[in-house]
């Protein structure tokens, strides 16, 4: 994996994803998965001016973005348990967390667990006056982090370095991955990677939304594809047109096992909302 781009680049703004971190923080409270002081004016805006956008994708498509937001959401949770009940993981780094109440509720249920949210300085900032008006303990707190950067006291390297290095560790992205071009979260990936190398289990968790351009509704992806896109001012390219793809590309980044799980298996087993046509998204368990 030698490809790479400059932070500087515009393309790869991450100021920008702390806009949806808003919507999907009011979606999580909407239904019953958060608390009332996750919520934001601009997230309740965002709920309401998408309320006619959803009507008519689900009536278009049999879904909307909230039933995608909510199947990456609990399977994640559910890998993530996974993780820490039946091979004791104690160490969760959460990239750009947002308003994102996993923390919270991980770390309230597992008190062996030490979570740590990251974000870009200012939601970062925003999120430990939030954990501090809940009198968080220290094992969860906030580090600012732009994955973007190599080095520095705001990087990933600098963020997992200042971890237990003998302990299990997991480092999980919700909403993540598909503001970048790939090339560019590739490369953050193969970092990744590297670092996980350290911990005697290391295992990346990740949702994807693939390019699977013969998916029947496949148009009303690329209107979603553009909507998230204006709302975020710029590209939300699609990542792979196939899971055996994933797993190719996620080896090729330095992952030695990786599995790609469609939310459709876990319908019955979680009650998860269900689309009238194929899932969309795509969750990922890779370890190193």
């Amino acid at each position: 994996m030698t490809t790479s781009l400059s932070v500087a680049d515009t393309s790869a703004d991450t100021s920008r994803i702390s806009i949806s971190a808003h919507y999907t923080g009011y979606v999580w409270y909407k239904h019953g998965l958060s608390a009332s002081a996750f919520v934001t004016p601009m997230g309740r805006l965002a709920n309401a001016l998408l309320t006619p956008v959803n009507a008519l994708l689900k009536g278009l498509a049999g879904a909307h973005i909230d039933t995608f937001l909510l199947q990456r959401h609990q399977v994640l949770d559910h890998l993530l348990t996974e993780l820490i009940e039946q091979e004791g993981v104690e160490q969760i780094v959460e990239l750009a967390a947002g308003l994102s109440p996993r923390g919270y509720r991980i770390s309230e249920r597992y008190p062996q667990v030490t979570y740590i949210e990251t974000d870009l300085p200012g939601m970062a900032a925003r999120k430990a006056a939030l954990l501090q008006q809940l009198q968080r303990p220290d094992r969860h707190r906030v580090q600012a982090c732009n994955i973007l950067q190599q080095d520095g006291p705001e990087s990933l390297q600098a963020v997992l370095g200042s971890l237990d290095k003998q302990r299990k560790t997991v480092v999980i992205s919700e909403g993540l991955v598909n503001y970048f071009p790939l090339p560019v979260i590739r490369e953050v990936w193969s970092r990744l990677a590297r670092e996980l190398h350290e911990f005697p289990t290391g295992t990346y968790l990740t949702d994807l939304y693939p390019d699977f351009a013969d998916h029947p509704s496949y148009r009303y992806v690329k209107f979603a594809q553009k909507l998230v896109g204006f709302f975020t001012r710029g590209e939300w390219p699609l990542h792979y047109p196939s899971d055996a793809a994933i797993q190719a590309g996620f080896g090729q980044d330095g992952f030695s096992k990786t599995e790609v799980h469609d939310p459709a298996a876990y319908y019955e087993r979680l009650n998860l909302p269900r689309a009238r046509s194929a899932t969309l998204v795509r969750l990922i368990r890779a370890r190193t």
